[in-house]
């Protein structure tokens, strides 16, 4: 049952070094939305791209204070999800949606 709410919920992969090693051990991450629940993301990845989830790790990177021609800015806070997947079961991040 692919639900629009799902689409809300990841945001974006993340398609890193750090990421591409993860996925040696079933694992992928991606960019959510600030407000994510573990549940919900579970449920989205699983009606999403059709795979068994074995568990959700969360994390939320504080944004930094960087400096573009003397002007400081901050970015934005960044919450990911480390989704690990059941043996047998893999997602390609790079052909999208």
């Amino acid at each position: 049952m692919t639900n629009l709410k799902h689409y809300d919920i990841l945001v974006a992969p993340v398609i890193t070094e750090k990421s591409t090693l993860a996925s040696e051990q079933n694992q992928v991450v991606f960019k959510v939305a600030p407000t994510a629940t573990k549940p919900e993301i579970k449920a989205a990845v699983e009606a999403l791209f059709s795979v068994k989830v074995k568990n959700v790790n969360t994390l939320v990177r504080k944004g930094k204070v960087k400096r573009f021609r003397g002007i400081k800015g901050k970015q934005n806070d960044v919450k990911k999800a480390i989704v690990t997947l059941e043996e047998g079961h893999a997602i390609d991040v790079t052909t999208g949606l």
